[in-house]
């Protein structure tokens, strides 16, 4: 062997074997699966799962979600392997693998941060979005003269995409792109069927339009689209497999792959199953025999699920018993309380820009129907429920409720578990809510508001579309994406292809979520000449 050759592991799982170096990316092989026994890799991946893979010199962890965080799996690696992750403004992810009891060396890494990997020259980095409001990092691994960029969940810039190479020396040759969705927004949500579809067409659309213009903008040798979609095998959940067909908003590996060949004819796609193997000497592909005949037609993937969900079946069980329902008297409610208490000490600032009531409709012997006021100034619990206008509702089981009160799990795992229902009024995003709940540390909170806060008003960029031309802030009020590669303009309204975030070029308000305004300002045809 004298190149790398890289094995799909499932979902955004690789291993990565060159001279002198093996390494394994993001595996996710529990047959508990993830999220509460929510998601599980599609197709099945447990046939890799073997001490012969495992046995690696390092493993890559990108971001602290359990469907790429397998603590399952890292307790049983060998003694010897080292764990590689970023650093981030809060500690959870270490926290986490600490608390699993794994006791491997753990090298924690600041963006474009290298690390060398042996005495051949091979490094590693990561490269972290660059809002500090989401915590997910892409892996860039150097072997053997050689790129492979494993972007997984991680949304990255043109401009981080050119300094990959201009880091690596050369573009990626290999880069993993993911197509598919990781969100309960729109299916979990107390919508019309009509607009069900009408929201995942446009959340599917703009992925995939997303990873294309990244692509074409700083094109690696061979794009890999991976990282899902998850299949639902708890009958409690079995209906969003339905979302892997259009319009959904979990496209699997198929369609990604003929997407990407209609819009980047000259780009070549590889798509790869768990054990399926690419040279990158030659870009050679070897399949793993076990997928013989296996198809994404629809239904073959049904039977597949179908069959699927039965070898799962005890472990999905032994999931639900494990969270039994709380009985009345248990405490949930003062659990409850003193938790959003100690949550809305944390920052005024995403307090000020939350401003709602959040209403929890928590079904169970000890459940009920709680209010919490986060915001403008102050955080206020009301266990009767008497709010007149909350502007979120979030229904849950009490069971899955309480193991968030108790830090068996975090409220981001509550949500991608789709073990939810939700609406709000107004019908607007708000990324502070969300990331109040999900980091939940002083550390994180104050390393957004930093951010935010730091940002030069006066940096700015024209932008045109058919109704003319207009300055706006350079990079997007909510995460910083650099607006002059990452905007498209159409009838008025600025669209970040960050995150999707609508900004009316007249008055710079985002049109759908919470958000600080765009500096926005019409152009007259002769300044922009």
């Amino acid at each position: 062997m004298d190149t790398p050759i890289v094995t799909s592991l499932g979902h955004a799982g690789l291993r990565i074997d060159a001279p002198g170096l093996s390494m394994l990316c993001d595996p996710w092989m529990s047959p508990g699966g993830a999220f509460m026994g929510s998601w599980f890799p599609f197709p099945d991946n447990s046939h890799l799962r073997t001490a012969e893979v495992l046995d690696a010199d390092w493993v890559a962890i990108s971001h602290e979600h359990l469907d790429h965080l397998d603590l399952a799996l890292l307790s049983e690696l060998p003694s010897h392997v080292r764990l590689v992750i970023p650093r981030y403004p809060a500690p959870e992810m270490h926290n986490r693998i600490r608390k699993a009891g794994i006791r491997n060396v753990v090298i924690e890494l600041d963006s474009w941060e290298r690390l060398q990997l042996n005495d051949r020259g091979d490094w590693v980095t990561v490269v972290q979005e660059q809002s500090p409001m989401c915590h997910d990092s892409a892996i860039l691994v150097v072997t053997a003269g050689h790129s492979i960029l494993h972007t997984n969940d991680a949304r990255l810039s043109v401009a981080q995409l050119r300094r990959v190479a201009e880091e690596a020396g050369r573009p990626p040759d290999l880069m993993g792109v993911q197509m598919s969705g990781a969100s309960w927004h729109p299916i979990c949500y107390d919508y019309p069927p009509e607009v069900v579809a009408s929201v995942s067409e446009g959340k599917r659309m703009g992925k995939f339009k997303a990873v294309s213009r990244l692509l074409r903008s700083a094109p690696p040798r061979i794009a890999l689209p991976y990282a899902g979609p998850p299949c639902f095998l708890d009958p409690a959940l079995q209906q969003h497999n339905a979302h892997m067909r259009p319009p959904g908003i979990f496209p699997d590996l198929a369609q990604a792959a003929r997407f990407l060949a209609e819009r980047l004819p000259n780009q070549q796609v590889a798509t790869l199953l768990p054990g399926d193997r690419i040279h990158l000497g030659d870009g050679r592909v070897e399949r793993d025999s076990r997928w013989d005949g296996f198809s994404f037609d629809e239904g073959d993937v049904d039977a597949y699920l179908a069959d699927y969900a039965e070898r799962r079946r005890p472990e999905i069980e032994a999931l639900h018993d494990a969270y039994p329902d709380p009985p009345r008297g248990s405490g949930l409610a003062t659990r409850f309380s003193d938790h959003f208490t100690a949550l809305g000490s944390l920052s005024d600032y995403f307090l000020h820009r939350i401003a709602m009531v959040v209403r929890f409709v928590v079904d169970g012997a000890d459940g009920g129907v709680w209010d919490v006021e986060l915001g403008p100034s102050e955080c206020r619990i009301d266990l009767t429920g008497s709010s007149q206008h909350p502007g979120y509702e979030l229904r849950v089981e009490a069971r899955w409720l309480d193991a968030v009160l108790t830090g068996r799990m975090r409220w981001e795992d509550l949500f991608l578990s789709l073990r939810i229902r939700a609406s709000r009024d107004p019908d607007r995003y708000n990324d502070y809510l969300v990331g109040l709940l999900k980091h939940a540390d002083a550390g994180a909170l104050e390393a957004v508001e930093r951010y935010e806060s730091e940002r030069d008003p006066e940096d700015t960029v024209v932008v045109r579309g058919d109704e003319g031309a207009w300055e706006v802030s350079r990079y997007c009020p909510h995460a910083g994406e650099d607006l002059s590669y990452g905007a498209v303009v159409r009838d008025g309204v600025l669209r970040c292809l960050g995150h999707n975030f609508d900004f009316d070029l007249r008055t710079g308000e985002c049109l759908n979520a919470r958000c600080d305004p765009l500096v926005s300002r019409s152009v007259a045809p002769s300044v922009v000449q």
